[in-house]
């Protein structure tokens, strides 16, 4: 009789012992009530359990499976979805059951970069709220639209698991509120939902004011060979800080890596303003996400940073060495040599110049999703700023050709051209006068010089100029003596 009952509770531990040595099934934190899921792509659906399972992903008609392997990690990938408003269900199966709800299909982007593309609309402490943050959010009511907020962490290693986050939601605005959603990211998704008329789910993963190191992968700056000796691991993590590469990858990127999007909208670089390595850095940033997302060449648009009063003391200021424009050189070089890349000038959304934060907050949203509309989407709109393609010297006059003008350039004040300046063999600028003679020509003269050599345009901190194309988007600066390319 005793040995019975020992046989028996021995038995009763042991499978107690099973039960509980089985993995719980378990997703990453991106996937949630609420999510957009991509359409028109292969869907990846991943997570863990114990191992050996079978897992079963339903969803839309579909029923997929896979085997989780000996570490636990299961993936399977749903066929091409077909946008859709209609909420649906995703249900994932291994023993257990999950059941997610309220999924549309439609278009996923991920936002990020530093305070800029992290403000939102009614502001944070310290930046103003947007213009017209009120009416605004009045209006922000979205259904179709989903957002998702990774909050700030760093980690030492890459993470798995988002540890700090807002879950998908509906956009209204309570939850633009209450998440500190990036008013960049709404403007852009806003308008993609409108003009597609396809739900939306943005994915905000950002902080203010970081470098861009921190938010690249190990394989990203491997792939730029004067970058491949970046240190990225062996950080004391109790002293963790969030400049050092990486550790913003990481924890607030790495765990969402695979998540099916369309692609990436990224505004940063007042952090890196002084960086002369910046072009190299954007490949390494851009290469490295299309890498471990492996998507492709997935579209990837940027912000130029705006005008602003870095060097406050003007009384010894020396255009030369403003590092400002060199810096935005650097930007305009990563948008012309990076595969399916676009960026947009906001020298004109400047309402403050000592406000390192312009409030102006829509038409960034808006020209991003300009490039988007006209490059990802083929929606043949004007999407890009004028910018310089080749001059010619003409006796005392240099005569300047441009790119992008849809249509012809204009003065968007009707007032003489602003910015411009003209160098001879000395190499010292001057105040020059500048005339549009053509639809992609601008003639540039200064009296007293009989032999120029070069022409730059908005060559400073503070150049807000007036040179526009027909589509009302503004000309990048530029110095004929620093080629793009």
């Amino acid at each position: 009789m005793k040995s019975s009952r020992l046989v028996y509770a021995l038995f009763g531990a042991v499978l107690a012992f099973q039960i509980s040595a089985r993995a719980e099934l378990k997703l990453p934190a991106i996937f949630g009530d609420n999510m957009v899921l991509q359409q028109q792509q292969a869907v990846p659906v991943w997570g863990w359990s114990t191992p050996g399972a079978k897992i079963t992903v339903k969803f839309a008609g579909q029923s997929q499976s896979a085997v989780a392997d000996a570490s636990g990690k299961w993936l399977v990938k749903l066929g091409k979805l077909k946008a859709s408003f209609t909420p649906q269900t995703l249900v994932v199966e291994s023993g257990e059951t999950k059941v997610f709800n309220n999924i549309l299909v439609g278009e996923v982007w991920l936002a990020s970069g530093q305070s800029n593309m992290e403000m939102p609309i009614q502001g944070f402490s310290g930046p103003k709220p947007t213009i017209n943050a009120e009416q605004e959010l009045a209006v922000a009511n979205y259904p179709g639209i989903r957002l998702f907020k990774v909050e700030r962490m760093t980690a030492a290693n890459p993470r798995t698991y988002l540890e700090k986050y807002s879950s998908w939601c509906e956009c209204s605005s309570n939850t633009l509120v209450a998440t500190y959603f990036s008013a960049a990211a709404y403007f852009f998704g806003r308008e993609i939902h409108t003009n597609l008329n396809v739900p939306v789910g943005l994915i905000a993963s950002d902080w203010g004011g970081t470098r861009i190191e921190p938010w690249t992968p190990p394989v990203g700056f491997q792939s730029v060979p004067s970058l491949a000796q970046t240190k990225t691991s062996g950080f004391e993590t109790n002293k963790l800080s969030n400049r050092e590469p990486t550790v913003l990858y990481n924890a607030m990127i790495a765990p969402i890596v695979g998540y099916a999007l369309r692609g990436a909208i990224w505004y940063q670089g007042e952090a890196n303003r002084n960086d002369t390595n910046y072009d190299a850095k954007m490949s390494a940033l851009i290469g490295g996400w299309r890498k471990v997302w492996n998507e492709g060449d997935f579209p990837f648009y940027f912000v130029q940073i705006a005008p602003y009063k870095y060097i406050g003391n003007l009384t010894n200021y020396v255009a030369d060495k403003d590092p400002l424009p060199r810096f935005w050189l650097q930007q305009s070089r990563a948008a012309r040599h990076i595969k399916n890349t676009g960026m947009i000038v906001t020298t004109d959304l400047v309402d403050n110049l000592s406000d390192i934060h312009p409030r102006n907050k829509k038409d960034v949203g808006h020209r991003l999703a300009l490039l988007a509309l006209d490059k990802t989407y083929d929606k043949d709109v004007p999407s890009e700023s004028p910018a310089f393609e080749k001059m010619k010297v003409s006796g005392n006059k240099v005569m300047l050709a441009f790119k992008h003008t849809y249509g012809g350039l204009v003065s968007k004040d009707n007032q003489p051209l602003t910015w411009f300046e003209i160098a001879g063999a000395d190499g010292k600028f001057v105040p020059a006068e500048a005339k549009i003679t053509g639809k992609e020509t601008i003639e540039v003269f200064a009296a007293g010089l009989d032999k120029p050599v070069a022409v730059r345009f908005a060559w400073n901190q503070l150049a807000q100029p007036n040179l526009f194309n027909k589509a009302g988007l503004p000309a990048e600066p530029f110095n004929t003596q620093l080629p793009v390319k």
